[in-house]
């Protein structure tokens, strides 16, 4: 019963000639569809697409990166030209500040309230706020002794800084001093400062709160 399979597998093995091969051959390759030349229109629209939006992109931060600048952020950035800067006009108040902060801060604090019962305050303080040329004269040759302030004495010493600080740079603190913390009073002037400077010139010594309290309000 075995030998039947057998005389099966070699009649078709003798069936399957060469031509025969072929001719099946032949038949697939016709029923296969012949591929297109050339790409897919899809990826190359996606391709073009990317490159545009590249070179586009690319424009659009040239000229609003200010020239990939690492500090960015900056006051006196402009705008209006990548990599320019412009020169933004600071009052004297917001000069001032920087020499507060390293000349005066220690003693008055930042917050303007100085010591209690050794640093007078100078935000509220009459004295601040008052008679620019009493307060010029106390940062030109310092001041000693006594002095009251909102109703509360002191008395300690305040160096002379006239020999330290420039006529803008007083001018500039002195007019931090009289806008921040709630204080009100005009700006002082290096003008101001110079001219106090040359009528004091002699002086060689501490001024007193009784010898200003002679000089005008």
């Amino acid at each position: 019963m075995s030998a039947e399979p057998d005389q099966n597998f070699r009649l078709e093995q003798a069936c399957a000639t060469d031509d025969s091969i072929q001719q099946v051959h032949a038949q697939l390759q016709k029923s296969k569809p012949e591929k297109k030349g050339g790409y897919p229109l899809l990826p190359l629209g996606i391709l073009g697409l990317m490159c545009t939006v590249v070179f586009f992109g690319s424009i659009y931060l040239a000229h609003n990166s200010l020239r990939f600048d690492p500090l960015v952020y900056s006051e006196q950035a402009s705008r209006e030209k990548p990599g320019a800067v412009k020169v933004v006009a600071l009052t004297r108040a917001q000069l001032g500040k920087k020499v507060y902060d390293t000349t005066c801060i220690a003693c008055h604090q930042a917050t303007g309230l100085g010591v209690p019962g050794v640093y007078p305050p100078l935000a509220g303080s009459e004295w601040a706020q008052g008679s620019e040329e009493r307060i010029i004269r106390i940062v030109l040759h310092g001041l000693n002794g006594p002095l009251k302030v909102e109703g509360k004495d002191y008395n300690n010493v305040m160096a002379p800084l006239g020999g330290v600080l420039k006529d803008d740079q007083i001018a500039n603190a002195l007019s931090y001093v009289r806008a921040s913390w709630g204080n009100s009073a005009p700006e002082v002037t290096p003008e101001a400062v110079a001219k106090v400077r040359a009528a004091t010139a002699d002086r060689k010594t501490y001024w007193t709160a009784a010898e200003l309290e002679q000089i005008g309000q």
